[in-house]
């Protein structure tokens, strides 16, 4: 049960394969001929078996037969027929190698699969590569080399010629795997197997859209939290978009959206093959992300300030020495070097030179990249300034890079680099770009670790209120908001708006108008009219009674004549708002196809169109992650003291980004949202206008399940009373937990280490605390119970000291409908009743997801934990594939 569940699809010990005619080649297809001679032409470290479904006494074989995998590759009829035998033959996975395979007959196969219990790759797959076991099930080319890299494709053709280029690049590979259209095992599930391959240090992805966006995203997100990903997506354009929709089989969402996912997955996306191919020189080389300041090492000026130009191009900083490093370095360097911004060697440097400046950036705390870019220079052997590098690579604990300027007089450089797995690029901007890539990894973890609950810390909003209004709306058949709707809703959540009021008549409009003080703004309220502008339906700044008369009349009868069956309520009066230096902003909401709902942000007023300033952040937010959306938009820089005008409440920003994430958490209705403009000053920020759509929830919108990110579950908070006095906190885990889970384990007794872990760590290693603390709630969950203590300190205040004393977990098991739970409790704190809560709330939390069964391996010499499962109702039982656990189930 620890093993992952596609184990069989990319570790088998055992496989069978189906060609058809294998005893006779030249009647296979071209595609089975291509498959034998690639699995055949080195050792597998596994058993292969060759099965022919039409051979006389086959079946009397067959029953003789057992395998982890099949690999299947056979006209698709015949493939159907392989697949049904597969599955008698109780092997576990299945892979099926061809293409155009319609999705009626796909289908068909999944169908098979699923009935007997099997995993499926493919149908239209190319098949896949794990090159430290020698096994090539590919018809993608020759078996790669071995390395730290992963490649997951949804494009065979570029499968294909990632390899090729790899073979050149002394670029090795953990797992090659080629995806199709209508595959079963998606990507996702390759990703999430991909996150725990211990082989796997890094993983380069190729897609074109997803099937499930909640899937995916759990997946990226664990894989991206366990190692580098790099992503390459197709569709970046309206065609790009169709034409990947097309051929994957897949959907494709809005490009803006999916970089948003990505850098919230952790991940890092790369726009063309180029950078892609970047990427995969620098994951090769195991570099870690540090930060985005890089330091430039040149012999020449101009190849330097291309270099820096880059930098500043794509948002990165340009290292600079730090004082103490300029002065102990300058003495070591020629005399015409200049270390002010650039680390220029001048054209006078030596190798010596050379690996002087590097190793003192390398030590430098303030540089956390080193980029050097070499020119050939007459009397200088490029050959031993690589040399001279990679003598240093060892020795860096930064990101290494390098430009070598020219070709023919430096090829036997770059074969030295390529030796030291030092990237080497031929352009400055290639060298930075592949150095931003690293840099941008760094960033978007910060915001993997963000893992906000649905509702912010904020005065509680008015949800029923809320909810009350959008029924009564869809109970009129509506779907768009009036604005006086709009702002109601928006003022349930306390987001400010101006006031608002409804007149009839001219009439009515002048004494409201007289009410409120002029100016005023007067608009048409029609449920019918989305873009009020669009018809003559807005005026501002009227500045007396007869001005508001005589427009609602004009206004009245210029709305009729452009849209003669809108249904018109009125005209709404309101305040002109007196910012006269506030900033005219735009929040939103977007529903996209497959992410669900998006928070957008950026410049609003009635240029939005033509400014076209929109940065985008999946929902639930955050203050952190709410900063981070304002600082990626452009009009950011206008937020600050600009232009004499005053800086605006970042505070009251981020307060309306959060009230519009509760929103969007707590409201699945939700479809679209405009609250343009909202006008933020040094004072606060108010919604002038907003323009809201809903519609009815899906069934599945129960726990927030409209959401592509789980928010943070605290619903699941709960205080017990512990036994013998006190009490504790049970709630969910969070990665802040990580080192109290940590002190938790190091002061386990190795006994209860090992009941735990079945291992005699005495901690848990980086990627495994990381791992049990920053969890998918989507599809695991782990309860931690938190023990308060009071001390005094060091002057006699009292502190408030705490400790996590247990932790209950489970996982989903791949049916989706049973799971597997751990269990472990603080020495000190046994017998006081934590392990039956942790696991009666456990298994409460699983019974809410809608899963039907849990279980669990216990070591049958751990008498204290089996005495606690068949007290809680669990059956006990023998575990077949290992003598010295007991399988405990329970139905929920």
């Amino acid at each position: 049960m620890d093993k992952h569940y596609l184990t069989p699809v990319f570790e088998p010990e055992t496989i069978a394969v189906f060609v058809g005619h294998a005893d006779n080649a030249e009647l296979q297809t071209p595609q089975a001929q291509a498959l034998v001679a690639a699995i055949t032409r080195q050792r597998f470290s596994g058993t292969l078996v060759f099965l022919d479904i039409h051979t006389t006494g086959t079946l009397a074989d067959l029953a003789q037969t057992r395998a982890d995998l099949a690999i299947i590759v056979l006209p698709p009829a015949e493939a159907v027929e392989a697949l049904e035998v597969a599955g008698r033959i109780k092997c576990r996975a299945a892979l099926v190698i061809g293409s155009g395979i319609p999705a009626d007959l796909a289908l068909d196969m999944h169908r098979v699969a699923r009935r007997h219990g099997m995993h499926l790759l493919g149908p239209n797959s190319m098949g896949f590569q794990r090159p430290g076991s020698g096994l090539n099930a590919s018809v993608a080319g020759a078996l790669t080399t071995p390395g730290p890299l992963a490649l997951v494709s949804q494009s065979g053709a570029l499968t294909a010629s990632i390899l090729d280029w790899a073979s050149l690049n002394a670029v090795g590979f953990s797992t090659v795997v080629s995806l199709g259209p209508n595959t079963s095992v998606d990507i996702a599930q390759v990703l999430d197997y991909l996150a725990t391959d211990a082989q796997t240090h890094s993983i380069v992805v190729y897609m074109e859209g997803i099937s499930n966006a909640r899937r995916f995203m759990s997946a990226l997100r664990a894989a991206a939290n366990a190692k580098p990903v790099v992503v390459l997506k197709a569709g970046r354009k309206k065609a790009g978009n169709l034409a990947a929709q097309t051929h994957s089989g897949t959907i494709v969402g809005s490009d803006d959206v999916f970089d948003a996912a990505l850098r919230r997955a952790g991940a890092v996306r790369v726009r063309s093959f180029v950078e892609l191919f970047s990427a995969a020189k620098c994951l090769a080389s195991r570099y870690r992300p540090v930060g985005k300041r890089l330091a430039i090492v040149t012999n020449g000026g101009g190849p330097g300030v291309l270099a820096a130009d880059w930098v500043s191009e794509i948002h990165l900083e340009l290292g600079r020495l730090a004082p103490d490093t300029v002065k102990s370095l300058q003495p070591q360097l020629p005399a015409l070097a200049s270390l002010c911004d650039l680390i220029d060697l001048s054209e006078e440097a030596t190798p010596a030179h050379y690996q002087a400046a590097i190793d003192a950036a390398g030590h430098d705390r303030s540089i956390d990249g080193v980029l050097v870019v070499h020119s050939p220079k007459a009397g200088t052997n490029a050959a031993d300034v690589a040399r001279a590098m990679a003598s240093l690579k060892s020795q860096m604990s930064k990101p290494l890079l390098c430009c070598w300027m020219g070709d023919a007089s430096v090829i036997e450089a770059r074969d030295v680099l390529a030796a030291a797995a030092i990237p080497s690029f031929r352009t400055p901007e290639a060298a930075v770009g592949a150095f931003g890539n690293i840099a941008s990894f760094y960033e978007n973890q910060q915001l993997l670790q963000q893992t906000p609950p649905p509702l912010s810390t904020l005065a509680k909003p008015d949800i029923e209120g809320a909810r009350l209004l959008i029924e009564n709306v869809l109970t009129e058949r509506r779907k768009v908001l009036t604005e006086m709707e709009s702002k109601a809703l928006l003022s349930a959540f306390h987001i400010p708006v101006t006031q608002t009021i409804l007149a009839r008549s001219a009439n009515e409009a002048m004494m409201i108008a007289t009410q409120l003080g002029y100016p005023v703004a007067l608009k048409i309220d029609s449920p019918d009219i989305s873009h009020k502008s669009d018809v003559n339906g807005v005026a501002l700044n009227v500045m007396n009674a007869v001005g508001v008369r005589d427009v609602y009349n004009t206004m009245i009868q210029a709305v009729v004549k452009a849209m003669p069956s809108a249904r018109i309520n009125g005209v709404t009066i309101q305040k002109m708002a007196r910012n006269k230096r506030g900033r005219e902003l735009y929040i939103g909401l977007v529903t996209d196809d497959p992410f669900g709902p998006v928070i957008a942000f950026g410049a609003g007023g009635t240029m939005i169109e033509l400014i076209n300033d929109r940065a985008m952040e999946l929902p639930p937010l955050n203050q952190f992650l709410a900063r981070r959306l304002i600082d990626r938009s452009r009009v950011a820089e206008t937020l600050g003291e600009w232009r004499g005008a005053s800086a605006v409440d970042m505070d009251a920003l981020e307060h309306v980004l959060l009230r519009v994430s509760e929103m969007v958490c707590e409201l699945p209705q939700l479809r679209e949202m405009d609250i343009n403009p909202i006008i933020v000053d040094a004072s606060g920020a108010v919604a002038v206008d907003a323009r809201i759509v809903i519609d009815n929830a899906p069934a599945t919108a129960r726990n927030y399940a409209h959401l592509a990110i789980l928010p943070y579950p605290a619903r699941y908070e709960q205080v017990w009373p512990l036994r013998g006095g006190g009490e504790y906190t049970i709630r969910p885990i969070h990665p802040d937990d990580a080192q109290m889970l940590q002190d938790l384990v190091q002061h386990l007794s190795p006994e209860s280490r090992y009941f735990r872990f079945v291992s005699s760590l005495k901690e848990l290693p980086p990627s495994m605390l990381s791992r049990l603390t920053l969890i998918d709630y989507d599809r695991e969950m782990a309860l931690v119970a938190i023990h308060r203590t009071r001390q005094a300190g060091a002057n006699g205040e009292p502190l408030e000291t705490e400790r996590i004393v247990g932790v209950s977990r489970y996982i989903t098991n791949p049916d989706k409908s049973s799971c597997e739970f751990s269990l472990v409790v603080a020495d000190d704190f046994n017998g006081k009743g934590l392990g039956s809560r942790l696991m009666l709330s456990i298994m409460e939390e699983a019974r809410d997801k809608g899963l039907t069964d849990i279980e669990g391996l216990v070591l049958a010499n751990n008498p204290s934990m089996l005495k606690l499962m068949k007290s809680l109702g669990f059956a006990v039982k023998t575990f077949a594939e290992d003598p010295d656990f007991k399988l405990v189930t329970h139905a929920l």
